[in-house]
């Protein structure tokens, strides 16, 4: 997973440059979008693994697929993850120029890990504490993973906060093995 995110930043940057130099930020949140379906589509991926079908076929099929819907930059782009075989990488491109416009705009993205449901009281007050550390508006989203044992782990960007049992537990066994 961290490959493959380390793979999509340069060209998740790309794109946001590009569509903050143009003010296309929802144009490009379309066209991710509509390509990252089109690249998980069970037949498209057969294409794209298939050896004897050309970038240059593959690229005409994307761009007949997409129609007018398509404008010349993205064409570009599509062309350019295609010549270099990272068409793969399109979900994880698209997540994390969302990331960046959510930035841009003032609102970061966080997920939450607890191990039991959180009301709506618990989520305000969890947001409200992370918005006063990070300086900024926190869209939070949140998941049970019962793995966890208790308490949440917090991700926000490049950071990750484990107050969870079972981040405890690990903490525990490694200093044992020191």
């Amino acid at each position: 997973m961290a490959e493959i995110a380390t793979i999509a930043r340069p060209y998740a940057e790309a794109v946001f440059r590009l569509a903050k130099e143009s003010g296309t930020f929802d144009a490009w949140s379309e066209q991710l979008s509509m390509l990252q379906m089109i690249a998980a589509d069970s037949d498209m991926q057969r294409l794209a693994n298939d050896p004897e079908i050309s970038g240059e076929q593959l690229s005409t099929i994307f761009m007949s697929i997409c129609g007018s819907r398509l404008g010349p930059d993205a064409g570009n782009f599509i062309r350019l993850l295609i010549d270099n075989g990272r068409i793969s990488a399109l979900p994880e491109i698209a997540e994390q120029f969302e990331a960046l416009k959510a930035k841009q705009g003032g609102v970061l993205e966080g997920k939450v890990a607890s191990a039991f449901p959180m009301n709506d009281e618990q989520i305000a007050a969890l947001a409200a504490r992370l918005e006063a550390k990070f300086h900024s508006k926190l869209s939070l989203s949140v998941e049970i993973d019962t793995a966890l044992i208790g308490g949440i782990v917090v991700s926000v960007g490049d950071e990750v906060y484990d107050a969870s049992v079972q981040g405890k537990l690990q903490n525990m066994a490694y200093a044992l093995k020191r």
